[in-house]
């Protein structure tokens, strides 16, 4: 295994050599309205914007802010949020001037900043960026007062403009578990310690980071951090995100205006026991072996038409044959592969999948998107509902900027039919720590969304929003794991309906204040997909603030 993944390694490494520049770090996606700013220059044609795979780079982000200010388009709001950002992402061109302590005044290299929070160094070789990470969200309702709290820190830096790295480490703490794998929500999983000393906290760390060479059309590296693939608004159902984070190997080119190719191979978690490799100590402790269990995933991204994105590709979830170099090959149809490695048997087989992304600014100001994920398809008995599988997700959508000045308008619409991003083998499932891959609501539902958004200032947001989404029956698989046409939400056994208020302030780059209110009924039959705190009919309202993200 390590041999192939050194040659394989080796051989990007040398060519890429001659090509390397600089700050390829990747930018948590996850309330940083950067990525918003660039949404809305992309709907109103100021840049273009592949939007289909997330997060993105600073680099890119910079890039994309250096061709905006070129634009006499913005109004007053837009131009000052420009200035906003560049604050922060200009930082590899030059470091902050809003210096705060003068105590460093004689040190040329060196500042420290409000905005952004942080220590900064720069000379002509070496680039370092250290920052706070710190927060607190609470919650209230008639069912009490909960909260979730957060410190650490993150860092990132560049050295000779050939090697980028960052990292970020996290410590979390929750009064009520917010996320377990069962619950229908978009907030982030985690791997907890429950119920900590007894003191009813429950932790749980986060850490992110990476080494990333990059040359002339593209990057190359080895991270651990967060995949969002598909277009979307509230929540990817492609590869939504929202897993703790793994280790991957990634790459990413774009060799031409037209075409843009993402790769990458995953060590994900099975937390499924390997009784095989599992043993008592000399101390009689037992030691649980998880299975391995890796990922490999490409998506080829066309732009035929300027501002029109077709993105297509698959991916393998597979276990007990280590590394297999066939999944390091970045171009390969995996599917086809597993037949080769494994005969057609779907007990001797892994699990593979296919998907598709249409995305179009072609219309002023105007995003639409639809995502197609293909878990399995049988085509000759599609339109047949006794018998038709066919394993799919959809979802369809739009976003209007400035509908109205500084008005906001999206819709979005989801299904996911019975059996979709499941599998019979334990070791192969689409899911890493037992959270899944793909869209929050997992198989077998619906979600409609309508929001409106806006922006007056510069940092300033409101929004309100509803939403809807059902669930049916989780059916089980047959005992030699086989599965039958199922019809669509032909029992509902969840329900969440919720009107929701929110509004925020970017104080600083990465320095938010916010606050929101939201009215939901929520009906969980099996009493396992919603927290209680939010279960029945309630009233919550929500407070809070953040540096760092």
């Amino acid at each position: 295994m390590s041999k192939f993944f050194a040659l394989w390694f080796s051989f990007l490494l040398v060519f890429t050599a001659n090509f390397l520049k600089s700050q390829v770090v990747y930018e948590n996606p996850y309330e940083n309205s950067i990525y918003d700013f660039l949404d809305e220059m992309a709907n109103e044609q100021i840049i273009s914007l592949v939007s289909v795979t997330k997060p993105y780079t600073r680099m890119f982000i910079t890039e994309k802010l250096i061709l905006i200010s070129e634009s006499n388009q913005l109004n007053k709001r837009q131009k000052a949020e420009l200035d906003f950002y560049m604050k922060d992402y200009g930082l590899c061109n030059n470091l902050p001037s809003a210096v705060i302590f003068d105590v460093l005044k004689k040190k040329e290299n060196t500042v420290i900043t409000l905005n952004p929070p942080g220590l900064h160094y720069k000379d002509s070789i070496f680039l370092l960026s250290v920052r706070p990470v710190m927060g607190l969200h609470a919650f209230s309702n008639n069912k009490g007062f909960i909260y979730h709290r957060f410190n650490g820190a993150e860092a990132f830096g560049e050295i000779n403009k050939h090697l980028s790295v960052y990292a970020s480490l996290v410590d979390n703490n929750e009064s009520q578990i917010m996320a377990k794998e069962d619950f229908l929500t978009q907030r982030m999983g985690a791997n907890y310690k429950k119920n900590v000393n007894n003191s009813g906290r429950n932790d749980y760390s986060e850490m992110r980071g990476g080494i990333i060479y990059s040359f002339k059309w593209g990057h190359f590296g080895l991270v651990k951090d967060h995949i969002m693939w598909g277009n979307n608004y509230n929540g990817a159902n492609i590869f939504s995100g929202r897993t703790p984070s793994f280790a991957h190997i990634k790459l990413h080119l774009q060799p031409t205006d037209w075409l843009q190719f993402d790769y990458f191979h995953g060590w994900l978690v099975s937390e499924v026991i390997d009784s095989s490799r599992s043993y008592y100590d000399s101390q009689n402790v037992y030691r649980g072996v998880f299975h391995e269990k890796y990922l490999a995933a490409n998506l080829f991204t066309l732009t035929p038409f300027k501002r029109l994105d077709f993105s297509f590709g698959n991916s393998i979830v597979y276990s007990d044959i280590g590394v297999q170099p066939a999944y390091l090959i970045p171009v390969m149809f995996y599917k086809s592969v597993d037949h080769s490695l494994n005969s057609t048997s779907n007990y001797r087989g892994q699990n593979s999948q296919m998907f598709f992304d249409i995305s179009s600014r072609q219309i002023p100001n105007t995003h639409l998107f639809a995502t197609l994920f293909i878990d399995e398809i049988m085509l000759s008995t599609m339109f047949d509902k006794n018998k038709q599988r066919n394993e799919l997700s959809f979802k369809g959508g739009f976003k209007i900027s400035n509908i109205i000045s500084n008005f906001f308008l999206t819709g979005e619409y989801t299904r996911t039919n019975p059996w979709t991003y499941r599998h019979s083998i334990s070791t192969t499932t689409f899911a890493s720590n037992t959270y899944n891959l793909g869209h929050y609501l997992r198989e077998n539902a619906e979600e409609y969304f309508v929001a409106l958004g806006y922006k007056p200032l510069r940092g300033l947001c409101f929004s309100a929003s509803y939403t809807k989404a059902l669930k049916g029956e989780q059916h089980a698989y047959t005992s030699n794991g086989s599965t039958s046409a199922t019809p669509f939400l032909d029992k509902i056994i969840w329900k969440n309906e919720t009107y929701s208020f929110k509004v925020f302030y970017d104080l600083f780059n990465k320095t938010r204040l916010f606050g929101g209110f939201s009215y939901s009924e929520i009906e969980d039959d099996l009493g396992i997909y919603s927290p209680d705190f939010l279960k029945g009919t309630q009233r919550t309202f929500s407070f809070g603030a953040h540096v760092g993200f």
